[in-house]
């Protein structure tokens, strides 16, 4: 399911996923297949840790690439769930083919 809110997307971003919801900023992004596709590889990612699990990694991950990299953004591109997502985005059969707990090797 996809729904749109300005509100819950945080600023800066286009869109989040809370499995089992896609949250976009503005209705027109719908239509980004790729940017869907992104989202829809991070809602594989969370039914595989559980949301609670998945937001406490993703979280963690995200403070020591800040003390690594020292830079915010860096920190984010660099958190294995987005760089699994940003580098197989444009694969739209990738999710068919994806191997459980494949973001391990992105670590």
């Amino acid at each position: 399911m996809i729904l749109i809110s300005k509100y819950i997307v945080p600023k800066g971003f286009i869109g989040i996923t809370v499995f089992p919801f896609i949250f976009l900023r503005e209705k027109s992004l719908r239509n980004d297949k790729t940017l869907i596709n992104h989202e829809k590889i991070h809602l594989q990612q969370q039914l595989e840790l559980g949301i609670f699990f998945f937001f406490i990694f993703y979280g963690l991950e995200w403070f020591i690439k800040l003390l690594k990299y020292k830079n915010s953004y860096t920190a984010y591109q660099n958190i294995s769930f987005e760089r699994e997502a940003y580098q197989n985005e444009t694969d739209f059969l990738y999710l068919k083919k994806r191997k459980w707990w494949r973001f391990l090797k992105y670590i």
